[in-house]
């Protein structure tokens, strides 16, 4: 880790930067001048909203007299933040979920070393269609009997319809939807899935 260092001014405007950014607000940093501050190591806390930009605080070093008046180490750096004057952020709108049961299928795929475990899965998201809802990596095997410049990888997919409770032909179409995407890839169905 190494030694500490003592905090500074820019340490200052990162704290009020984090505590906008928890709001969902991007600050804007520009130099400023205000008591208590020490000239010329001041800066002005901007956002941009409605009507144009606001300052909602200011960082920077404190004046060495008021470090003395309140017996403070020299270049104490401090910022304040009128979290009241952030722009309110957007409530987040969470996804839809269905209330029929997922179905959950396992499939594994020999794939040639060259290509990205991401790549396939991307493959396999473009092939599941409308039905998706989920997929995860979960096993990467290389030896006997996968092939030499291949490896196996295993996917975990959850699909779910918004209306209904899937069929067996619901997810034998999936499954056939998925290995017709990633065959014409080269990537094949590992023997026994």
């Amino acid at each position: 880790m190494g030694p500490g260092r003592a905090a500074g001014w820019a340490d200052a405007v990162q704290a009020a930067r984090v505590v906008a950014a928890a709001a969902g607000v991007q600050l804007f940093v520009r130099p400023g001048a205000a008591a208590p501050w020490h000239p010329g190591r001041c800066a002005e806390l901007v956002v941009d909203g409605v009507g144009g930009e606001r300052i909602v605080g200011y960082a920077g070093e404190l004046h060495p007299r008021v470090c003395a008046a309140l017996e403070l180490p020299p270049r104490t750096s401090v910022m304040e933040l009128d979290v009241d004057a952030l722009p309110a952020a957007p409530v987040p709108v969470g996804p839809r979920i269905s209330t029929f049961p997922p179905v959950f299928l396992d499939l594994a795929f020999v794939v040639p070393d060259d290509v990205t475990a991401s790549h396939v899965e991307s493959l396999v998201r473009g092939g599941a269609g409308e039905l998706f809802e989920a997929v995860r990596l979960f096993d990467v095997y290389a030896g006997p009997p996968v092939p030499a410049g291949s490896r196996s990888l295993a996917y975990s997919l959850v699909l779910r319809a918004p209306d209904r409770t899937l069929t067996a032909a619901d997810v034998a179409r999936v499954r056939e939807g998925i290995l017709a995407v990633v065959e014409m890839q080269g990537i094949t169905l590992r023997s026994g899935d």
